[in-house]
């Protein structure tokens, strides 16, 4: 068998030196300084052990350095520069310390911590390529800075480096720098260092013209993000980079990012992207570990899938890892609700409830949603425990039994769960009220997960239900299955055209577990007004006294309504979780957010569009009145207050502008509108007279920076949004 070392595609074996002695007091001070949550040579030292090893690592100092040892960790290998001649006597300083392996030598800096990892592996990569005696980086700018500049033959070959002082004017068209990173072989290197030393010359800028000039192939790896080669020489520049640092965190990653990150709904990614089986089954098996560990492994798990692509095939890798872990697993057969599985976990006294879907998104993401055995959401101290874990670990790392096996020795049952579902749902839903009403409604589950449960339950309650958008299509129509205003016109439209003939649109989102409602008149009723109805209805209809919980994205009217009634009202953070922790701290008839998403006390710990869309059939019949009375009559007891939403790409640099502008320039007014308060419970959220208020908020799930608004009239709406959007642009 050959050795893989003999392989055309195997890569030299490579060291790295780093420099870090520095010329003087001020510039090793430097590596100290912080930038985010590291230092300056900390963040460097990063991108190099990204692509060297520890063991190949040697850093220089500075003669009785120890706060450079102190920062970089016990691991590398370190070796004093005794006089500060320069920058190749600094490399010569590491010679013995090299590893005899060797064959490939990588020379950076300490102080460049802006330098990106895949530069140093384009850099290394492309010496490997193309067999060069010596490779060095570069990067294009427009900006002056004092470094040397290439200057390229016919051939694009590099013929000179130009320092500039000693550009003339027909070299001021050069923007390709020398960033001063360089990869040679080891003995090649020190043997130009050591003929330079000889005549005086200790710099590494001239070892790397020695090699150009003397014929010796030089090959370059350009940079194309200026960010890189900004300077840290002073306060302003060091801000600048903590900027650049921040920005990087909040970049969206592609496909080289394997990383599981929950957000305030679950794990969601891009299929292909970050969505992966395998990412799935090492999210799996931190979970099983954690279950192993707290001794429940042996009430299972439930495990279901909605309509996404690679949805069943995830479900069933998922049970594939339970059952390795030996933790029985109920597997729910075709697509199923997401409230469907929150439902099942304390139904069947089960350790974890888990289901395959990516909610709202759009088509080409999916994702994992957890719940704990009382059906709630786990908090982010939980998850921080999962995504910890199975990032930390590798494929060889994940222990699974094949389906048919686990099937055969009964760890793994085929069971739907469908019908408790429904029939704990008409425990609490009055259906005889419903039957007899007459009731006929337009149903869009927008291809996704509703159309069973939710048609078996109006037809229980006798309502004549059409359903539009029903087919299995993991496309969802080419749209984001959210049942929101835009995504709804064909329901609108057919209520419309049936001029009185339907009572209500109902629609649901690509899991279910959100509501959209389309009144009579075929005008979309928010969800905002939705909960002020359905809490009316609760509280003063059906008796069910207690306050009301929404998150600080939805509507204060609740607030207004539950003052009416004497009851409490209390504010969360966006994510279900904490609307369900609100409501049990308050012993609330409702918690719900303007998103979609509502439950009500005695029904699960999360939200349910198939329960809300029964409640509001419920509602109608009841009252025997149409969602548009309902509406006008609260309003009288409430007033109005007009809302608007709007999402912008929350780019890096917005996520760090923004926050900074509103710390740098305190608000006391939007426009002519005095602030009274400000809240960060959230994002930033602005609280004016009157119950207006403005909010800016990252999304939790999506890079999109989200503005809500709500005001005394619509012009004013249409007012504090354009501020916002005006503010986050600027």
């Amino acid at each position: 068998m050959a050795n893989v070392a003999d392989s055309p595609f195997a890569k030299p074996v490579t060291a790295a030196v780093v420099l870090a002695a520095g010329a003087d007091d001020a510039s090793r001070a430097l590596l100290s300084e912080s930038l985010g949550d590291a230092t300056v040579a900390e963040l460097a030292l990063a991108n190099v052990r990204a692509v060297v090893p520890a063991s190949h690592i040697v850093v220089v100092t500075a003669p009785g350095d120890t706060a450079i040892r102190e920062h970089l960790g016990a691991d590398l290998t370190y070796v004093e520069q005794t006089e500060p001649l320069g920058t190749g006597d600094a490399v010569l300083a590491a010679r013995d310390a090299l590893p005899a392996d060797a064959a490939a030598l990588l020379v950076t800096y300490a102080d460049t911590p802006l330098l990106r990892t895949d530069s140093l592996r384009g850099l290394l990569n492309r010496h490997h390529l193309l067999g060069a005696d010596f490779s060095l980086l570069t990067a294009v700018v427009d900006q002056p800075l004092p470094y040397g500049r290439i200057e390229r033959g016919d051939r694009d070959q590099v013929t000179a480096i130009v320092e500039p002082e000693d550009l003339t004017a027909s070299g001021q068209h050069l923007h390709e720098i020398n960033v001063g990173s360089y990869v040679a072989a080891p003995e090649r290197l020190f043997a130009q260092i050591d003929a330079l030393a000889a005549t005086g010359e200790h710099r590494l800028t001239e070892v790397a013209r020695q090699f150009i000039q003397d014929g010796s192939t030089v090959v370059t790896y350009r940079s194309l993000d200026p960010d890189e080669v900004q300077g840290i020489n002073t306060p302003e520049e060091l801000q600048v980079a903590a900027d650049i640092v921040l920005k990087r965190l909040f970049m969206p990653k592609k496909d080289t990012d394997t990383t599981i990150k929950f957000g305030t709904g679950g794990w969601r990614a891009v299929i292909g992207e970050g969505y992966t089986l395998g990412n799935l089954r090492r999210l799996c098996q931190a979970i099983a570990n954690e279950a192993t560990r707290q001794g429940i492994g042996s009430k299972g798990v439930v495990i279901g899938g909605d309509r996404r692509f690679l949805s069943r095939e995830s479900a069933e890798a998922a049970a594939e890892v339970f059952a390795g872990n030996n933790i029985p697993v109920i597997l729910l057969p075709d697509d199923v609700p997401t409230p469907l599985v929150t439902f099942a976990a304390p139904y069947t006294n089960a350790a974890y409830g888990v289901i395959i879907t990516s909610s709202h998104n759009p088509p080409e993401w999916n994702g994992v949603k957890v719940f704990r055995a009382d059906g709630s959401l786990p908090l982010d101290e939980e998850t921080d425990r999962y995504q910890d874990e199975a990032n930390a670990m590798s494929v060889d790392d994940v222990i699974s039994l094949d389906l048919a096996l686990a099937r055969k020795a009964g760890m793994v049952e085929d069971k739907p769960l469908t019908e408790p579902y429904i029939d704990a749902i008409e425990k609490i839903i009055d259906v005889e009220a419903v039957r007899g009403s007459d009731l006929r409604v337009v149903v869009d589950p927008m291809y996704g997960t509703s159309q069973l449960t939710l048609g078996t339950i109006l037809s229980d309650m006798r309502v004549r239900a059409e359903f539009i958008h029903g087919a299995h299509n993991p496309l969802f129509g080419g749209v984001a299955p959210a049942p929101d205003l835009q995504r709804l016109s064909s329901l609108i439209n057919i209520i419309e055209k049936g001029a009185g003939e339907y009572d209500l649109g109902m629609a649901t989102d690509g899991d279910s577990d959100r509501i959209g409602i389309v009144d009579e008149t075929g005008e979309y009723i928010s969800t905002n007004d939705l909960l002020l109805l359905l809490y009316w209805y609760l509280h003063e209809v059906r008796g069910e006294k207690g306050g009301v919980v929404r998150n600080l994205a939805t509507t204060h009217l609740l607030d207004r309504l539950a003052a009416h009634f004497g009851e409490e009202s209390f504010e969360c953070k966006v994510g279900f979780k904490h609307v369900t922790a609100g409501m049990d701290k308050i012993g609330a008839v409702l918690g719900g957010e303007s998103s979609g998403g509502l439950t009500v006390r005695g029904w699960i710990l999360g939200k349910d569009g198939i329960f809300a869309c029964a409640l509001v059939a419920e509602m109608l019949a009841s009252t025997g009145k149409r969602i548009s009375e309902l509406r006008e009559m609260i309003y009288e007891i409430t007033g109005r207050l007009y809302t608007e939403e709007a999402g912008v790409p929350a780019t890096p640099e917005m996520r760090v502008a923004v926050p900074r502008r509103l710390e740098a320039d305190p608000l006391t007014h939007i426009g002519p509108y005095p602030v009274e308060s400000i809240s960060h419970l959230d994002g930033t959220k602005i609280v004016l007279e009157n119950d207006n208020w403005a909010l800016l908020r990252f999304s939790g799930t999506e890079p999109v920076l989200r503005m809500f608004v709500e005001a005394d009239s619509p012009e004013k709406a249409t007012e504090l949004m354009d501020w916002l959007k005006g503010f986050v642009t600027a």
